[in-house]
């Protein structure tokens, strides 16, 4: 359990949403656990315990509250700031590596022993990866129990279950219900869709593909309209398109593909902001990866409060922060993908990044219609290319239409990921990823660092070279220099990335279309990738 539950029932009484997510409370009188802000009376401090996770508190043989469903929070920011093995498990958990490979898998990707591992994770949450697994499939299947008209023994098995007799035990311990029982309560039934249902509206049309509409809470402030700027500006054609109020993108998953849209709302009243997600998926086993690739992209498990008590204590950077309350670091769907735009986008444009990267999905990405995802009036035709296509394309014309020691560049990392030797999955040890970078040819430590930023969630990676970064110090009335910049990051420590985002929306920041040349050594190239 929590080791201040003092604290913990504070936290409780004032119903502050911030906290959903970090703890859960847990009401011995009723047998309940709920997130922080549940609207329902507090506890008396004797009946009230308090849990790390939700798995813990349904191992303690608590059930999840009907009314503040806390398994639907916001996840913990906690484990993206950290890198230690625990973290680095609840992040693959999250990503469904239990589901497809066991907890044998989940513990070789972390290098240690199902029994070292599960020591490591009950010592610190009461519970085990297989427990915690379990209660991430729980909220699955209740998301397709309420989003679809899936019968139970498919909705079971897309959930990761092993049998429908599992799924209706755990659904039974977990909310105290039958399946059909929380599909019948569900909250907007009409908003349902069938198994095979299309798309409408200017949504892309799928005609093999499963459809799934949720919302995905985040913690208040939220700026989502400069995150999904941010990706529409540079959205490659044929693999990401940004309408204005939405973004939407093809996925690669363990199971098969997806296209996702986004857009934001303003829902969540007291409670979090929201992401509307509608997902077409080829496969519902792939529901939860999907999820979890989401929130990354969108930064949508930070705590932007912890950011901004840092960040506004420094005058240089405050102005920017108070402007804008709430903005995250963008992130990545698919590590090896962010790897090879940031190769790609040194020392040139945004423009001119997505023009290269255009033409190697057209010469090496999985054409969608072939996955079983055929699009009708939208633009997303392709997957974004693995490793092991970007190597078989370096042969092709026209496919690495750039500087030959760019080229060499991306061909090097896509061949030492193949190969295991480059590791950018969400289980990766952020220094270890930036020193394996930093031995291929061609990348230096704007790229590791940018890396580490988008595809890792490491909130204090920092790029003091980064062109964009140093105007907006010169646009701030800070030193540009390297040096400068480098003191400048000190003030902003552990939040270098969320610094490096609000930087980026400095007014002068932005890098102009043609930059003089550079000497070797001078700044890098700013936010192309």
């Amino acid at each position: 359990m929590i080791d201040d539950p003092d604290r913990c029932y504070e936290a409780a009484r004032s119903r502050d949403p911030r906290f959903d997510g970090w703890f859960f409370v847990a009401v011995t009188s009723t047998g309940i656990y709920c997130r922080p802000s549940c609207p329902a009376r507090t506890p008396k401090r004797e009946n009230a315990r308090f849990y790390p996770t939700a798995a813990a508190a349904q191992r303690a043989g608590f059930r999840a509250c009907r009314r503040c469903r806390p398994d639907a929070t916001p996840g913990s920011p906690e484990w993206n700031v950290r890198a230690d093995v625990v973290a680095r498990a609840m992040r693959l958990v999250r990503d469904g590596v239990v589901d497809r490979e066991g907890v044998a898998g989940l513990a070789r990707r972390l290098g240690y022993s199902v029994r070292q591992l599960d020591r490591f994770v009950t010592a610190e949450l009461g519970t085990g990866p297989l427990a915690i697994a379990r209660a991430q499939r729980c909220q699955t299947a209740r998301i397709l129990l309420e989003c679809t008209e899936l019968p139970v023994a498919e909705v079971a098995f897309a959930s990761g279950f092993s049998s429908v007799r599992q799924c209706n035990d755990t659904i039974r311990q977990t909310f105290a219900d039958t399946p059909s029982g929380l599909r019948g309560r569900a909250p907007a039934p009409s908003g349902r869709r069938g198994p095979a249902a299309a798309a409408t509206g200017d949504g892309p049309a799928c005609a093999h593909a499963q459809r799934i509409r949720l919302r995905l809470a985040a913690r208040r402030p939220f700026a989502p309209a400069h995150l999904l700027a941010y990706l529409g500006t540079r959205a490659v054609p044929g693999v990401e398109e940004h309408t204005g109020t939405a973004y939407r993108r093809s996925l690669r998953l363990p199971h098969g593909a997806g296209v996702v849209t986004l857009s934001a709302t303003g829902h969540g009243g007291h409670l979090s902001a929201s992401v509307d997600v509608d997902l077409h998926l080829t496969d519902l086993r792939d529901l939860t990866s999907a999820v979890s690739r989401c929130r990354q992209l969108l930064d949508l498990d930070a705590d932007p409060v912890a950011v901004e008590d840092t960040l506004l204590r420094d005058p240089l950077i405050a102005p920017l922060v108070a402007t804008t309350p709430g903005l995250r670091v963008p992130g990545a769907v698919d590590g090896f993908e962010l790897a090879v735009r940031a190769v790609i986008g040194q020392h040139v444009s945004v423009a001119g990044a997505r023009s290269v990267v255009r033409r190697l999905v057209s010469a090496a990405g999985e054409p969608l219609s072939g996955v079983g995802l055929g699009i009708g009036a939208g633009l997303i035709t392709h997957l974004f290319p693995t490793a092991a296509a970007v190597v078989a394309a370096a042969g092709v014309d026209g496919a690495f239409a750039m500087p030959t020691r760019r080229r060499d560049a991306v061909v090097a990392l896509a061949r030492a990921v193949e190969a295991g030797d480059v590791v950018l999955d969400q289980g990766a040890d952020p220094g270890e990823l930036r020193r394996s970078l930093l031995a291929l040819p061609g990348i230096g430590p704007w790229t590791a660092e940018y890396v580490a930023m988008r595809a890792l969630r490491d909130p204090d990676a920092y790029l003091p070279s980064d062109l964009a970064v140093r105007r907006a110090l010169t646009a701030l009335g800070g030193r540009s220099d390297i040096v400068g910049a480098v003191a400048a990051g000190n003030a902003w420590r552990p939040w270098r990335s969320y610094a490096t985002a609000y930087l980026w929306t400095a007014p002068g920041a932005s890098v102009p279309a043609k930059p003089p040349t550079s000497p070797a050594g001078a700044a890098v190239r700013g936010a192309a990738a």
